[in-house]
């Protein structure tokens, strides 16, 4: 696990974990849990997805004209910022399709790293990689992404591949 997962308290941890039993990470049931609104919305071009306050809670939208699996990363980046860098969101922050917004670098590498311990992690990986080496198949990535609901590339970089 990242050192933003360890930034996390222990309560949050445990409410991301409940959901991390079976792949793929339900991700909306999860922003709910953390008292968080997904919503699908036609976003300017280029911008994946945001977050931000409205009313006593929180709404991220996620671009609705991008892939599922850009969208699954998009939602878990949008809850990491919420997690990590609530206090920054003031009015509400916009990630470009590079997760760049008006925070910091450092920022949005945090959130990225969250962002895949969210989605990838480490018991479901192993699971999944049995489960491919059980059924013998051929390109382990490509299940084990398929799997989790994200992209090839992301499990990659989550495998240090």
């Amino acid at each position: 696990m990242s050192a933003e997962w360890k930034l996390l308290t222990p309560t949050e941890r445990q409410v991301i974990e409940d959901f991390q039993e079976i792949a793929p990470v339900r991700l909306s049931a999860l922003a709910k849990a953390l008292g968080v609104t997904v919503k699908a919305a036609t976003l300017a071009p280029g911008i994946s997805g945001e977050i931000r306050p409205e009313g006593n809670s929180y709404v991220i939208r996620v671009n609705r004209h991008d892939p599922p699996k850009r969208q699954r990363f998009t939602v878990a980046h949008e809850l990491a910022h919420f997690l990590l860098h609530r206090d920054q969101i003031q009015e509400g922050l916009k990630d470009n399709v590079l997760y760049r917004s008006g925070l910091s670098d450092t920022r949005e590498a945090q959130a990225n790293r969250l962002a895949a311990d969210i989605l990838m992690p480490e018991g479901l990986i192993k699971q999944c990689r049995e489960a491919a080496e059980d059924k013998g198949v051929g390109d382990i990535i490509l299940y084990m992404s398929e799997a989790m609901g994200v992209s090839e590339d992301a499990m990659k970089i989550r495998l240090g591949i």
